[in-house]
């Protein structure tokens, strides 16, 4: 994979994707909440400290956080993509948090000195990095002695078939090449012997993993074609670079596997399986 090809795909996806993110943010904060809030109290965030978040999108894992922090207390809510930080940005202004920073800022160029926040927080963010090893490296960097991060990654695909459908369509239908083993992708570190050595490989202890398991709802098959569409990263854009023909055939694969999570009332229930690990 040419990385600094990925990396520009990267950002323009998640410049895109900052839309469908930002309107439908509190659905997304109540399917993930079981997700963030044991990130959060796995940090365990004290008053007064300085909390960072990475790979942030709308910032409400680390605006859970915030409160903690108290006025004396700071969260920086970062993302690489300005229009993730713009949508942060107005929602905490909604929310009329006022002990927030906000940065435009790769997790693996970190602007930040050394020894300068007590703790790190990122849901969803590492497994997408073109280089994980050198953002856990940058994350060891700017942590104090006794810091911690916590973070979430998506665990192995057949525990998350909200994501897995849409890109295996994808790749059947020819649109999508499916990822190389240690490639960045969405279940790039489902694996806990990659999240351990890259962990430790940076510095920190053994972390602690646990799963955690949510469920995505939606009420009919259009309300999850659209998430399909507008908030699944990768399986959103290949969706989006299809002709209406080319199109037609993988929305067509995708409703017919979903039928096996449709309930009795039509609406559609998938599990999902996140992996959360904390270090130190």
């Amino acid at each position: 994979m040419d990385l600094p090809e990925y990396r520009r795909i990267s950002h323009d996806t998640w410049q895109r994707m900052a839309a469908g993110w930002e309107r439908h943010l509190e659905w997304m904060w109540n399917a993930s909440r079981p997700v963030g809030e044991q990130m959060v109290a796995a940090l365990d965030p004290r008053p007064g400290d300085t909390v960072l978040e990475l790979a942030a999108g709308t910032g409400e894992t680390g605006f859970a956080a915030a409160a903690q922090l108290g006025p004396g207390g700071r969260l920086i809510s970062s993302d690489f993509a300005f229009e993730m930080v713009e949508a942060a940005r107005r929602r905490a202004a909604s929310l009329g948090l006022d002990n927030v920073e906000f940065r435009v800022m790769d997790g693996e160029r970190m602007d930040l000195g050394d020894d300068s926040v007590d703790g790190v927080l990122c849901r969803w963010g590492y497994m997408l990095m073109s280089d994980p090893a050198a953002a856990f490296a940058e994350t060891r960097r700017v942590l104090r002695d006794g810091g911690r991060v916590s973070f979430s990654v998506w665990g192995e695909p057949g525990r998350n078939p909200w994501a897995a459908l849409g890109a295996r369509a994808l790749v059947s239908h020819g649109h999508m090449t499916a990822p190389a083993p240690g490639s960045p992708g969405i279940f790039a570190l489902a694996s806990r012997a990659r999240i351990e050595e890259l962990v430790t490989g940076a510095g920190f202890g053994r972390p602690e993993i646990v799963d955690v398991e949510l469920a995505w709802r939606f009420d009919d098959f259009e309300t999850y074609w659209n998430f399909l569409r507008e908030q699944v990263g990768v399986v959103s854009m290949g969706i989006e670079k299809l002709s209406d023909e080319e199109r037609a055939p993988v929305r067509a694969t995708i409703e017919r596997n979903a039928d096996a999570f449709r309930h009795d009332e039509g609406f559609l229930v998938f599990p999902g399986l996140a992996v959360n690990a904390v270090a130190s």
